[in-house]
């Protein structure tokens, strides 16, 4: 059996291939995960939308909204679903269109050395317990694999674009993730 760093593919997430992703730059090393939110039509869930979105099928007709991101073209590695499940859109080794113009720790263009996990959600509405373990899940099998992403290194796409993103909000309960991250990591 191959291992992430291989494949790049995170083992019983769906596959839904999205078209927005590109290769990382030469020499680029995964060093970071970022995390984000979305949802579509804002403030609901469960619908096919974000899925849509990333894959460049949104019916922009269906939701005022949609006309406002028609031509935006964006994909995430993963998104995280209310309930847990985990959807892939790009390979861990290529590079999603996820964090846009940000920098962290003085280095420029994120895209080029992260991965981008979306939760299904919004700044505001609590996440789900479901939804915290799936990310600590995801999360520690990306560190396994590039021992650079260190627990300090999974930050939010608020602190790579400040001032220009806000997600994953202040529902996103840090303290939280980071004691279920820790346990998930006691158990390897």
């Amino acid at each position: 059996m191959q291992s992430l760093r291989e494949t790049g593919r995170l083992p019983k997430a769906r596959w839904s291939p999205s078209p927005n992703f590109g290769p990382r730059p030469e020499g680029a090393a995964i060093s970071l995960l970022v995390v984000h939110n979305i949802s579509l039509p804002p403030g609901q869930f469960g619908g096919p939308e974000i899925e849509e979105f990333f894959c460049n099928r949104l019916d922009h007709s269906a939701h005022p909204f949609f006309e406002t991101i028609r031509g935006v073209e964006v994909s995430a590695h993963a998104l995280i679903r209310r309930d847990g499940s985990v959807v892939q859109f790009v390979s861990l080794l290529e590079r999603a269109w996820h964090a846009g113009r940000s920098c962290f720790e003085g280095e420029e263009e994120c895209n080029d050395f992260s991965v981008g996990i979306e939760l299904e959600g919004t700044d505001d509405i609590p996440y789900t317990p479901d939804q915290y373990r799936a990310l600590a899940q995801v999360a520690r099998m990306v560190i396994a694999a590039w021992p650079s992403v260190t627990e300090e290194r999974v930050t939010g796409h608020c602190d790579i674009a400040p001032g220009r993103k806000t997600d994953p909000g202040p529902a996103f309960d840090w303290a939280e993730f980071r004691a279920i991250l820790a346990r998930t990591g006691d158990k390897e």
